[in-house]
């Protein structure tokens, strides 16, 4: 039986949901050579050599020198090579006896060999300036790309096409290994067409237009089948990106018990046969495209290159050629009909390549205009005051704000709590305050000084944040407190924030305590319970020692023992920062000096814990249906 008949064998239930079709709109959602012309496309090789020597040039130096003088010897052992056989034909198919004429060939076959060894030792130098200049690059790209990813501001994670567009600039990075190949490949390529299509012209100029007749249809091929591979790649960017994003879902660890006791197991994989299936599909039907397109140029290029070898026979039949001309025409033929053979083959790999590159560029560009663009003023080590003034911020596509003209005040010492239902906007005010978002009405004032004029980097180094969602990093257990920052060149500071949130033991426990790789699915990893991952997200908080520490959700997979003692060291030192805390769980909402109560994206209530919970108000009900559970 197949996943999909045990998924439909009971009539009476309906079958499984197949993926949703995904559609985009707006400008990053158009394929960019989708209306682009052949000769467009053509126009795009120089520039492509361009941007490739410029980023080769970036990360190495030397071994651009080294490809470039490679690939000029190739050029010129390539001419010299055919200029020294016309000559060496003169005297092999000349008057005189056998040995005479090899005699006298002699000289000109020396410089063939020496030319085609010089030819062979520069291609080896090729391959090795290749090998040094592709990781840099590759290295240089990726970086490019995490960093650019880092660096959005975090709204435009939530901005049509954003994840699409990052998706397909992955695929670029990757390519990013073929680049220099390819462009080495073509540049050599071109080098001999041009000494051996100079050769050609010299025994007869009719040969060279010939040739390029000949070898015109292939590269038209070429090209245009790679614009049909990049038309379905592009196709399938988006449902590629929704599969990965799943796959990784169904397959990491943390999850599989959810998988396995909710029985999705065969759901899961009937998903992502059919989206698979869908993406097949697509790359299927651009297969007969390609086949005509091979079909036809190659049959035009076989007529061609019938002509170019009849007009050659002709020429040396009715005398217009001299047999020693003749000899050296087919091989200078086949030599300028190998290299423009890899000129349109390696031009259309390197077109090909552009396309994904292109994507990559797009990318990053879209990442810089949405990269922080703020003001440089510094935030001071103490603050004392932050203030909201009327600030509404709304989600891209959503209807409403997620905050809606919210005006607060905190002040150093003071603990606040955040309390709401969910989507009442508690998390997203909280971004707010931090500067993770800016308003789009409104100011938020850090002594003063508006976050939207602040250098964001000077925000977060007074920021400290404990998410609902926290990451468990696959670091080892002293990144997991310091999270790359340390203090200190000793690591007496992050023993003091594993104490405070009651974790020494278990740390103590751990194959190599502090040193220990926190990522079971790496050799010689330890895990943590999802307890302990939350008091560890909680001791990262502590050991920054911040002027703003805020905690969303920080106990909601603690138990009493762990959140009493987290609360506890939250009150201690509360007194040399400000401290929010947004929270369900309203009985921690005691330690409070103040408490504010959200719904729609507006606060409806504040006061103290014993003001709200006998004012009648939203609080209270909440109290009172946490009692009655």
């Amino acid at each position: 039986m197949t996943t999909t008949d045990a998924l439909t064998t009971n009539e009476e239930t309906p079958p499984p949901p197949p993926p949703a079709d995904l559609t985009f709109e707006g400008k990053h959602a158009k394929n960019p050579l989708a209306e682009a012309s052949f000769a467009t496309m053509c126009r795009r090789l120089p520039s492509v050599l361009g941007q490739t020597a410029r980023m080769a040039w970036a990360v190495d130096r030397l071994g651009v020198m080294v490809l470039i003088t490679s690939q000029l010897l190739t050029g010129t052992a390539a001419a010299v090579v055919l200029t020294a056989t016309a000559r060496a034909m003169r005297h092999i198919l000349g008057a005189g006896t056998v040995p005479e004429r090899l005699h006298a060939a002699l000289p000109a076959l020396i410089i063939v060999t020496t030319a085609a060894g010089i030819g062979r030792i520069s291609s080896a130098l090729a391959s090795y300036a290749d090998g040094r200049i592709t990781p840099l690059l590759m290295t240089e790209a990726d970086v490019a790309l995490v960093a650019a990813v880092c660096r959005v501001e975090a709204s435009a994670y939530g901005q049509g096409g954003f994840a699409d567009r990052q998706e397909a600039a992955e695929v670029g990075v990757t390519r990013t290994r073929l680049m220099v190949q390819d462009a080495q490949r073509f540049t050599a390529a071109v080098l001999r067409m041009v000494a051996a299509g100079g050769v050609i012209t010299a025994l007869h100029p009719l040969m060279l237009p010939l040739l390029l007749f000949a070898v015109l249809p292939a590269g038209a091929g070429a090209v245009l089948s790679a614009r049909v591979d990049y038309e379905t790649h592009y196709l399938n960017v988006g449902d590629r990106n929704v599969r990965g994003t799943m796959r990784w879902w169904a397959t990491y660890h943390r999850y599989g018990d959810e998988v396995r006791a909710n029985g999705m197991t065969n759901y899961l994989v009937y998903w992502y046969r059919a989206l698979s299936d869908r993406i097949d599909q697509r790359t299927l039907a651009a297969a007969p495209r390609t086949l005509r397109i091979s079909l036809i140029t190659g049959a035009l290029g076989g007529i061609f290159l019938l002509g170019t070898w009849a007009v050659l026979a002709w020429l040396a039949t009715t005398g217009r050629v001299a047999l020693p001309v003749a000899a050296t025409a087919v091989v200078a033929v086949q030599t300028t009909l190998a290299a423009l053979s890899q000129v349109v083959i390696n031009g259309a790999a390197l077109f090909h390549t552009s396309l994904y590159l292109a994507d990559m560029r797009t990318f990053l560009d879209m990442a810089t205009d949405r990269a922080p663009k703020r003001g440089e003023l510094t935030i001071p080590e103490r603050v004392d005051e932050i203030q909201l003034n009327e600030v509404v911020y709304q989600y891209p596509g959503k209807s409403e704000p997620a905050v809606n003209g919210i005006s607060l005040t905190m002040r150093r010492g003071e603990i606040l709590a955040i309390v709401g239902e969910n989507g009442s906007g508690k998390s997203t005010l909280a971004k707010l305050i931090t500067g993770i978002l800016l308003a789009d009405k409104g100011r938020v004032l850090w002594d003063g000084i508006d976050l939207a004029e602040a250098d964001p980097e000077a925000v977060w180094k007074r920021t400290a944040l404990v998410p609902q969602n926290f990451a468990c990093w696959p670091l080892r257990t002293r990144e997991n407190i310091t999270l790359g920052q340390p203090r200190t060149f000793d690591d007496g500071p992050v023993w003091d924030a594993i104490d405070a949130v009651g974790m020494r033991e278990a740390v103590e426990k751990l194959p190599q305590q502090l040193d220990t790789l926190l990522a079971r699915e790496l050799f010689g990893g330890a895990e943590l319970s999802g307890g302990q991952w939350q008091r560890l997200g909680c001791g990262r908080a502590l050991y920054r020692r911040p002027p703003l520490l805020i905690l969303d959700e920080p106990t909601s997979q603690m138990d009493p023992r762990g959140e009493h003692g987290i609360f506890l060291e939250i009150k201690r030192i509360a007194a040399e920062r400000m401290t929010i805390v947004v929270t369900h769980q309203l009985e921690n909402t005691r330690l409070a000096d103040r408490i504010i109560v959200m719904e729609h994206g507006r606060v409806i209530e504040h006061g103290t814990y014993d003001d709200l919970l006998h004012a009648g108000g939203l609080f209270a009900e909440l109290v009172a249906l946490a009692k009655d559970r």
